[in-house]
């Protein structure tokens, strides 16, 4: 609910910049890409302080809605919504030890709530360069003994170039998140670290 307040508000100061030279519109988009992620968790427990490594890559399909404000000289300023999560990883594992920790471990990652403040560049014709700036929260879902991972809010950043022929655009972008650090609570004292980028394909429309 938060960041469809964030929306409103973006789209009441973006109608107000609006001058006879430039328009503000809404639409939809359509996103294709694949999403890399490598982490570690490391173990807490006084019998076993291992640490295991997991690369995933995971193709995915999404949509976002968004709102952007056009200026005369083809600027455009824009916050986008995407309001299906995205898996960025998932397994199991047994477990066996001498402290009771044992069972068929499950965990898995999501992308919910992403929101992107990006700007498009004018360069050349009806092409243009893409710059952004990601805000979304990684929610978590394990079935472990006694104890949880908490969600984290997490920022990134996208870079990439588009293509404008009236009001539909096709982009290509590259997306980079910051370094995802949680520890365990209610149990053990485990720690997960990851890392994920993105790279996709993006077709929007305007209305």
């Amino acid at each position: 609910m938060k960041y469809f307040i964030k929306l409103l508000a973006c789209s009441l100061v973006l109608v107000w910049m609006t001058s006879a030279k430039s328009e503000v519109q809404m639409g939809v988009g359509l996103q294709f890409g694949q999403l890399d992620t490598s982490g570690t968790e490391t173990e807490g427990t006084a019998s076993d302080t291992s640490t295991r490594s997991k690369s995933f890559e995971e193709q995915f399909i999404g949509g976002d809605i968004f709102v952007e404000y056009i200026a005369g000289n083809g600027l455009t300023v824009g916050l986008s919504y995407v309001p299906l999560d995205i898996e960025i990883g998932a397994g199991s594992r047994k477990d066996a030890n001498t402290e009771g920790d044992t069972g068929t471990r499950t965990a898995s990652a999501d992308v919910t709530d992403l929101t992107t403040l990006y700007a498009n560049y004018p360069v050349s014709g009806d092409w243009y360069a893409l710059a952004g700036v990601h805000m979304t929260t990684i929610k978590t879902e394990e079935s472990l003994n006694a104890s949880s991972y908490p969600d984290e809010d997490i920022f990134g950043y996208q870079i990439g170039f588009g293509l404008k022929q009236g009001n539909v655009k096709m982009e290509l972008s590259y997306s980079d998140f910051e370094d995802i650090d949680i520890s365990a609570s209610g149990g053990n004292s485990n720690s997960v670290s990851a890392d994920a980028d993105a790279m996709a394909l993006r077709i929007s429309v305007g209305f």
